[in-house]
């Protein structure tokens, strides 16, 4: 009995040996960790299934309680049985993967020992279905509290499945006196065995799983170092400048082979392997990115041909790339990149979707504030034109010169410099108001203009009806406007335009601003509403300000759009219908 508790142990050490190198495998590890997933219940099906083919073979043939030398593939006689590791293997897959695990591979085990033969083979069909089955749902209870059982509930389940198998022996058996006489000569041994294995994988697999919370432990301090570190740069937008040194950091902080951060067309920043190609400035050259900003979803890479790089020679073989959002909308990705396919385990994944979520919020907080200030750039501009002294004192003039001649005008025009006041006042502290309100200031600033020159420039107003109500940035069209008034016709008196166009096409309000003025050359054509440009009687700040306003709210598609000839200036916008709700 005793040389067959010292060769089952040594069939055991092998069994843990394995476990020990498996359970330290990334792969494996994610099979761990998703095992409630059908495909991860698939993989661990094969891989204990595995395990209960070496436990039968590497077996240890019982005849008339003398051990005999194992037959290795040989046929069992028909007198003969088995004392195996098969118990300790089908125990341990359903602790770990549940009820549908130990069940397939207690089938696995008992298909193999069934074609072994020896004295009633049928036994070890049923008691390894029962085995998989009853350490299944116990392992089901621990999923529910998730997680593991200790190395001395180990033993325990360990030595029950072995009692199961036993009474399957005595209540099956052909010959009751042989099955008690095998019973007998077996079962401390085995008990044992299976006892001592059991708690021996549990205690590597609860060791390994202590380990990963350190590191995970280690990595969250590490993250918020990291948040730290990035937040100035990501509040400062997606730029080269600023994400090349963000992608500097995590690499620093994060192991992995690569960073790379992109925005919706190009490469911003890439540190690490592969630096000679994914290089900055460049189009992004990955389907995998790609296909990331078009559906906004994390999505994974094992291989090279996963990842989409077409140039020869790229050591990247996995990816991780996270979506960067602001406002739901993808505004770029952040990539992780591995020259090793199985680094990427879960940790790294649940680290990477940690990150991206931290990195879009930072961006959005960024944006937020921008919008803040433009916001406050605008109620300056608002305040300044307010005592602007040409624009006061003009008006004023106006009104006073009127009072003697044309009192009933006078008094329109006072009411329509104190309504274009209070509508800079109340459009500074919003980000929309109705169309019907933006069209107040501009009567109102067309009003104080032509009562200056009266027959200088001639506005007309074509608006749809039923877009009243729509909502618009503050300011969008009266700046729009009172460019023209200023900068489109030079000293000319006479035959000055301006034309305003709003209509609803699809589901968008498109606002149209034409004069025809001399208009602008080429250079300035491009630059203007992208850039301050500098003219004799102003800095184009007012554009720029503007168009950053209609994208931080709206998205590219709604920037101002500039044509000019020498028949004059059109500026279109086109932003999303919306209107305010009751």
């Amino acid at each position: 009995m005793f040389s067959l508790f010292v060769l089952m142990l040594e069939r055991a050490g092998l069994i843990i040996i394995l476990a020990y190198l498996l359970v330290n495998i990334p792969s494996f590890q994610n099979l761990v960790d998703e095992r409630w997933q059908l495909d991860a219940k698939v993989g661990l099906i094969l891989i204990f299934g595995l395990f209960a083919v070496i436990s039968n073979f590497t077996g240890v043939e019982i005849q008339s309680s003398q051990v005999i030398i194992n037959q290795s593939f040989s046929p069992l006689s028909p007198e003969s049985s088995l004392a195996n590791t098969r118990v300790l293997t089908i125990g341990v897959s359903g602790i770990i993967g549940g009820p549908i695990v130990g069940v397939m591979v207690g089938l696995i085990s008992a298909l193999i020992r069934f074609g072994q033969g020896g004295a009633d083979p049928y036994i070890y069909v049923v008691s390894s279905l029962l085995i998989g089955a009853f350490s299944g749902w116990y392992g089901q209870q621990f999923m529910q509290k998730k997680r593991w059982p200790d190395y001395k509930e180990g033993a325990a389940v360990g030595a029950l499945m072995e009692v199961v198998q036993m009474a399957c022996i005595l209540t099956l058996g052909s010959d009751f006196g042989n099955s008690w006489e095998l019973v007998s000569f077996i079962i401390l041994p085995m008990t044992l065995t299976n006892s001592i294995g059991t708690a021996m994988f549990l205690f590597i697999l609860n060791s390994t799983r202590r380990q990963e919370e350190q590191t995970r432990a280690v990595q969250t301090h590490d993250v918020l170092q990291l948040a730290n570190a990035t937040l100035p740069y990501f509040r400062s937008g997606l730029d080269e400048e600023s994400c090349a040194k963000v992608a500097d950091i995590i690499q620093r902080f994060i192991k992995v082979d690569a960073v790379s951060l992109t925005n919706q067309d190009s490469i911003l920043a890439h540190v690490g392997a592969a630096s000679d190609h994914h290089k900055p400035s460049k189009k992004i050259v990955t389907d995998l990115s790609r296909e990331v900003i078009h559906t906004g979803e994390m999505k994974e890479a094992h291989s090279r041909e996963e990842i989409g790089c077409m140039h020869p020679g790229c050591p990247l073989e996995a990816a991780i790339v996270i979506p960067l959002k602001v406002k739901e909308r993808t505004e770029g990705t952040l990539k992780l990149y591995f020259t090793d396919s199985d680094e990427l385990t879960f940790v790294e994944r649940q680290l990477a979707e940690g990150l991206g979520n931290i990195f879009s919020s930072q961006l959005e907080l960024g944006q937020a504030e921008e919008e803040s200030r433009l916001l406050q750039d605008a109620e300056i501009k608002s305040l300044q034109a307010q005592v602007n002294p040409h624009f006061f004192f003009n008006a004023l003039n106006t009104i006073s010169a009127l009072i003697r001649v044309d009192s009933e005008k006078a008094r329109t025009l006072l009411i329509q410099l104190s309504r274009f006041f209070r509508s800079n006042l109340q459009g500074a502290r919003t980000n929309l108001i109705s169309l019907s309100k933006e069209l107040e200031q501009v009567e109102a600033y067309r009003q104080l203009e032509q009562a200056r020159f009266p027959e200088r420039v001639e506005m007309h107003m074509d608006m749809e009806v039923g877009v009243e109500e729509s909502l618009v940035p503050p300011f969008l069209i009266q700046i729009l406007v009172e460019n023209a008034f200023k900068h489109a016709f030079g000293t000319r008196k006479q035959g000055n335009e301006i034309r305003v166009v709003i209509r609803k096409r699809e589901g968008c309000i498109h606002i149209t601003v034409k004069d025809n003025g001399y208009g602008l050359d080429e250079e300035k054509t491009q630059k203007i509403g992208e850039v301050a440009v500098t003219s004799e009687s102003g800095t184009g700040s007012a554009l720029e300000n503007l168009n950053k306003r209609l994208v931080s709210l709206f998205g590219e598609d709604s920037k101002l759009q500039f044509v000019s000839d020498e028949k004059g200036t059109t500026v279109t916008c086109t932003i999303p219908e919306k209107v305010k709700e009751d």
